[in-house]
């Protein structure tokens, strides 16, 4: 799905307008009807008192239908209308005039943070102030309302966006702390931005009948993944195949206790489909690796507690590097010989990236290869960066000039191509947050790539079904109680959900 600026959006609004041909006030009363919907589907008890705050813009609209059509369902409403000297837009003046009509319910003008109205715990408060289309940050009574109303112990539903968050910036100043954002056709960017989870809280998507031409036409770099797309680039297995059809895997991982995550690695890399995995182990962990997976080769480094000759050929369709290897001096130079050397497709991740950080190596890395850093791995790379949107930036530019794959791991993990684009990953949660987690997507990925994935698909299924694994698992399970093991367990079933 695309994610759209507010400009974008903009245009995709006017075009539905004229080439459905729909008039904007029955536009609006669509997106009312839809989110209404919704809002009965979440509380559908008529006794629950509901303020909704609108401003003098469509969102203050929207919010102004939404108040009708819910007291025609029979709820206690009040409207709280901020900003009312402001010029209204028309659509505004529509439903407010609606609103009037029926002489029904308690109208409050904001003039003052004194005049919102006492809100008992059990208030549902829709917030409709501003849209996306706002352009500065609040300030004065617009501030004061939105601070006070974030102190009241209600529940909080956004139209759209929180009021005062920026859809495709850095925000600056207050906006609403949404329990639940109820955003129209499509996802803002800063849905994803992590310093924002606190304003967004759960989002969901309200179709609202925009214009599908007008949408996929609109140019954009940011996505997010969907389970269509993997279903489109998911391979099934044929009757002839062998194991030599899924690929040989090499992976180079562990060292003195740190030979779990080698495991972990190499047992998501099996469960992924991998025909054939090498395991690259010091000595010490010939045995450890040999019994634990007994499908898998185990190649010994000449060191006997950290690896220091890294195979930079052989019969392998991918390299995998980094889970649990250390950063020991000598397994830095063997890395280095490795990286001006090698010719096979590579994942980098945990301990490999450390090292490259450290030496300064970003450079040597071939195009093609992909990278698996969490934010702090990230920031050792490529350094810091003020907010999360600059830190999209820093990820999409460094994803270019290298040519190759950056996943910046978190929440909603962001893929950056060698194009310029960006797909967010919607699956996952938080018990996921868990030692090893990131070891598991490793073995996931290069096991893809080993199969013949190109590394465009391997990035997209591989994060997918990695949450994908982890909801399934968290289901069973609870997030609280996950390990990473969890999560390979539950492959197959993340896999049998293609069927």
């Amino acid at each position: 799905m695309k994610i759209l600026n507010p400009t974008q959006i903009q245009k995709v609004d006017l075009f539905t307008i004229e080439n459905e041909p729909i008039a904007s006030i029955d536009l609006m009363e669509r997106a009312a009807k839809a989110c209404t919907k919704r809002i009965l589907e979440l509380y559908p008890d008529r006794d629950t008192p509901i303020c909704i705050g609108v401003g003098p813009g469509n969102n203050g609209g929207d919010g102004l239908a939404i108040a009708r059509l819910l007291y025609q369902e029979g709820y206690l409403i009040q409207v709280s209308i901020l900003s009312p000297g402001a010029a209204p837009s028309q659509d505004f003046k529509t439903n407010f005039g609606k609103l009037e009509s029926l002489r029904m319910l308690n109208l409050i003008e904001l003039n003052e943070v004194s005049d919102l109205p006492s809100l008992s715990s059990g208030t549902i408060f829709i917030d409709a102030f501003f849209g996306s289309g706002l352009n500065r940050p609040l300030h004065g009574l617009a501030a004061q309302v939105v601070e006070t109303i974030n102190k009241l112990p209600v529940r909080r539903i956004s139209i759209d966006i929180p009021s005062g968050l920026f859809a495709d910036r850095h925000t600056t100043g207050p906006s609403i702390q949404a329990d639940i954002t109820l955003t129209l056709q499509v996802p803002k960017l800063a849905f994803f931005i992590a310093e924002n989870n606190s304003s967004v809280g759960q989002w969901e998507i309200i179709p609202i009948g925009l214009s599908e031409q007008a949408i996929q036409e609109a140019q954009t770099q940011y996505f997010t993944i969907e389970e269509s797309m993997i279903r489109s680039r998911f391979r099934k297995r044929h009757k002839y195949d062998h194991k030599g059809t899924f690929g040989h895997i090499l992976l180079v991982s562990g060292s003195y206790g740190k030979m779990g995550a080698a495991l972990l690695a190499g047992e998501a890399a099996l469960r992924t489909g991998a025909g054939l995995l090498t395991l690259h182990v010091p000595e010490c962990g010939y045995l450890i690796a040999q019994t634990h997976l007994p499908e898998a080769m185990v190649q010994v480094d000449p060191h006997r507690s950290v690896t220091t000759a890294l195979p930079a050929g052989g019969p392998y369709q991918c390299i995998a590097i980094g889970p649990g290897i250390g950063t020991n001096e000598l397994t830095a130079q063997g890395l280095h010989r490795l990286l001006e050397t090698v010719k096979i497709p590579m994942v980098l991740d945990a301990d490999a990236l450390n090292l490259i950080a450290q030496h300064g190596w970003q450079d040597l890395i071939p195009a093609g290869t992909v990278l698996t850093p969490h934010p702090k791995e990230f920031e050792r790379l490529f350094g810091t960066s003020d907010n999360g949107f600059s830190r999209l930036e820093i990820l999409r530019e460094r994803a270019m000039k290298m040519n190759c794959y950056h996943l910046l791991k978190g929440a909603h993990t962001a893929i950056a191509f060698p194009d310029g684009s960006i797909y967010f990953n919607c699956t996952g949660n938080p018990g996921m947050a868990t030692a090893g987690s990131g070891d598991v997507l490793t073995g996931i990925i290069g096991s893809l790539i080993g199969q013949g994935y190109p590394a465009s698909d391997a990035c997209l299924i591989g994060v997918y079904l990695h949450g994908l694994a982890g909801d399934i698992a968290a289901g069973k399970w609870s997030q609280e109680a996950m390990i990473a093991r969890d999560i390979i367990y539950h492959l197959g079933a993340a896999f049998n959900s293609f069927e």
